[in-house]
């Protein structure tokens, strides 16, 4: 590890090499669903480019690999300049060779951000509040599950076998032998993420059977959702290792809950260090308020990006653990804004309602765009829910296309996430919903094609 580069490099990356000598550089992007986009080279020719070239095409490309129509009008794929971001180079500790990994920034050809990239999205409500003198701090939770190698996607989604040869069982909440049942992985899991520098704050099993919950600790938006970004990649290498599949869909197995990625806002004054949602005598502030004021009116224009697939509609549904309401209450799970326990430096807002299979960079930004609008506009919240509110008034999209109706005609949100990415968001999820409903389902065939 020669290279001038490699000075710059994070401290995990550099004694991951150390003594070796660097094979390769995958240089990535993540787009729209937050599938890590890019070009793999040698060390040696990375070490002498200061710059790469992808096509901005890649943020039009559909889940299912088609393409959506570009808003803007003539599609001339246009190459866009990727410049390193070398305090994200870490290690891909699962590759046969000695590899990192590093997150590239991405500008035209006259030197803007790209502002359809989802990371530059996360960036630029990330600078509204530090123009403001604010800075937002998050802690996300990652939910998934381990699951049965699936080749035959007419086949269902089955739990993986375990150690005892019995596949996961469900209703296993916080059981450490439900957790100890798939420990390889998890071993795998804790051993790439030491090799990777990141820091895992807890993990735990959850009600599904074989769903697993990572916890992160509180940080920057953006270099959270840098982690994530990587975990999800790191997460199913772990699993392929132990002849199982780990998966982020918002809901793999019917009758099992859903996966949320559940994200922890606070607000700190830039100036003097203080969480804005506390008092200096500890008490709740006007501002804490208003930033729930805010999720409350936004979040039904946010959801397109906190579920952004056909599937995530059917996590929103009654008794499946999952908050399917905009109600806020204090320590309320049933709440889709639930305010933990905690001290008055750490008083923070929990959003239940975003899937694990949002980008991270796009679920962060939208959650934080819903909480910005409300300290920009200052007004109050309903008033907090004290009792069940998975019984209470429906409030959110029932499927992607009323998601994307309303994320359309929310001017203010448009306007926080920029106008030319909302456009490319909704242009690239319409096609994406268009091709879904051109499958013909199972029940469909089940209970149609005789009885009607």
């Amino acid at each position: 590890m020669s290279a001038a580069w490699t000075d710059k490099i994070p401290a995990a990356a550099r004694e991951y090499l150390a003594g070796r000598r660097l094979d390769e550089v995958e240089c990535i992007v993540a787009d729209i669903a937050g599938v890590a986009r890019g070009k793999a080279m040698p060390a040696s020719k990375f070490a002498h480019q200061d710059q790469f070239y992808l096509p901005n095409s890649i943020f039009l490309q559909t889940i299912t690999g088609e393409w959506a129509d570009n808003p803007a009008g003539a599609f001339t794929e246009p190459d866009m300049i990727l410049t390193p971001d070398y305090t994200t180079a870490t290690a891909a500790p699962w590759t046969a060779d000695w590899t990192l990994q590093v997150i590239h920034d991405a500008h035209d050809q006259q030197g803007n951000p790209v502002p359809i990239a989802p990371r530059n999205v996360l960036k630029r409500v990330v600078q509204l509040y530090r123009d403001r003198g604010w800075k937002p701090v998050v802690a996300p939770e990652m939910e998934f599950f381990l699951v049965a190698r699936n080749v035959d996607p007419n086949q269902p989604i089955i739990p993986p076998m375990g150690r005892t040869g019995r596949r996961a069982a469900a209703k296993q909440a916080y059981s450490m032998s439900a957790v100890d049942e798939y420990g390889k992985v998890i071993d795998d899991i804790y051993d790439f993420a030491e090799a990777q520098g990141f820091e895992i704050d807890g993990i735990l099993q959850e009600g599904g059977a074989g769903q697993i919950e990572i916890n992160l600790n509180h940080g920057d938006p953006v270099a959270l959702a840098d982690e994530i970004f990587y975990f999800k990649r790191m997460i199913r290498e772990a699993a392929l290792r132990h002849d199982c599949f780990a998966t982020f869909m918002a809901k793999p197995i019917e009758g099992e809950p859903g996966s949320a990625m559940h994200i922890h806002h606070s607000v700190v004054d830039i100036e003097n260090g203080q969480n804005i949602f506390s008092s200096p005598q500890g008490q709740e502030t006007d501002a804490f308020l208003h930033f729930i004021g805010g999720m409350q009116r936004h979040l039904p224009a946010a959801i397109a990006l906190l579920a952004p697939y056909v599937n995530s509609y059917r996590r929103y549904v009654p008794d499946f653990a999952a908050p399917i309401n905009l109600e806020w209450g204090r320590d309320n799970r049933t709440t889709g804004l639930r305010v933990p326990i905690s001290g008055p430096a750490a008083r923070r807002i929990e959003n239940r309602l975003a899937g694990m299979d949002c980008n991270p960079y796009l679920g962060i930004a939208a959650s934080l765009a819903c909480g910005y609008l409300g300290l920009i506009e200052q007004e109050g919240p309903r008033a907090e829910y004290l009792g069940d509110a998975y019984m209470s008034q429906d409030e959110l999209p029932y499927n992607l296309g009323d998601a994307l109706d309303l994320m359309s005609e929310n001017q203010a949100m448009r306007g926080v996430l920029g106008q030319e990415f909302a456009d490319v968001y909704e242009a690239v999820k319409r096609n994406e919903y268009k091709e879904f409903l051109q499958v013909i389902s199972p029940w469909e065939r089940e209970h149609l094609l005789l009885n009607v």
